[in-house]
């Protein structure tokens, strides 16, 4: 199988639209300097007009997400940091559901259902893993409202307790935590990391089956 990287931007500096708004910030800062009544209001209206646009960028590529897949891997990329899969260490990928009255309504996650947790572990970025710990709360609180033990969600959310893996390693702190969570979400959802469907450039089901397919074409463990 062939690299693919795909977004969830579609903010392109070489589009028309961007290159007009570019001109205009140009043609507004020149104006400003051309009626500042000084050199020092002229280069404060420089500056404010530079902070505008680089917090502008900043906040457009804070919002990015983006996706590798090759023959050997599935790497998530995000503005602090990100995580990295291989295909042989995936058991299964899927849609998550919530179950209501007997009916099983999709939930906007895609669901990754690993073989181990060590490798997945020992290469997330810290700073992802606390990410995740935070934003995917909702997620486990809907796991324990559907099993009936919301009243234990406050000591499943950041659950300290050191985590054994099946190869006998052991994890402390944050990482187990995060596993703590995993084990979690495993038992509500039946998946251990999930991708929030507003992070990908296409709707769930279709980037389920591209991943799928990559699964497929993956050499076995």
């Amino acid at each position: 199988m062939e690299t693919l990287h795909i977004t969830n931007s579609q903010f392109k500096s070489d589009a028309p639209i961007n290159k007009l708004i570019m001109l205009l910030v140009v043609i507004i800062t020149l104006f400003l300097v051309f009626i500042a009544p000084g050199w020092k209001q002229a280069m404060l209206s420089v500056t404010l007009m530079a902070l505008i646009v680089g917090f502008a960028v900043m906040m457009i590529k804070k919002s990015q997400v983006s996706f590798t897949l090759t023959a050997s891997h599935f790497q998530q990329h995000l503005f602090k940091g990100g995580w990295v899969l291989r295909w042989r260490n995936i058991d299964s990928i899927g849609i998550c559901t919530y179950q209501q009255e007997g009916w099983h309504q999709p939930l906007p996650w895609v669901g990754i259902r690993l073989k181990h947790y060590s490798p997945y572990l020992d290469a997330i970025c810290p700073r992802i893993a606390t990410e995740i710990l935070l934003s995917q709360r909702a997620l486990l609180y809907l796991g324990a409202k559907q099993n009936h033990c919301e009243t234990q969600f406050e000591d499943m959310v950041l659950d300290p307790a050191p985590y054994t893996s099946k190869d006998g390693r052991q994890y402390n702190g944050l990482l187990a935590m995060l596993a703590n969570r995993m084990k979690y979400q495993r038992q509500f959802h039946g998946y251990d990391v999930f991708i929030s469907a507003s992070d990908l450039d296409r709707d769930a089901e279709a980037f389920i089956g591209l991943a799928r397919r990559y699964l497929a074409a993956a050499e076995p463990e």
